[in-house]
């Protein structure tokens, strides 16, 4: 479906101003990779929060305790 809007408003903008449209078109790969190291960096830093949460709920998870399953 999302993709569909955006071929949807990518026609519109083309009818309504294609030079834009165009250099849209060409410049969103170069975006797109520009944008990679963001999200590697976001990976990281997840990861970061992830094993620091495991470190910190280690000594709990030594002791035995278990969450229990959420109601409903």
């Amino acid at each position: 479906m999302k993709t569909l809007l955006i071929a949807v408003l990518w026609c519109l903008l083309f009818v309504l101003a294609w030079p834009l449209a165009l250099l849209v078109l060409v410049l969103w790969p170069v975006v797109w990779l520009m944008s990679l190291p963001f999200r590697a960096l976001g990976i990281a830093v997840d990861a970061v929060f992830a094993l620091l949460k495991t470190v910190l709920f280690l000594p709990a998870r030594l002791l035995g305790y278990r969450p229990t399953p959420a109601a409903g």
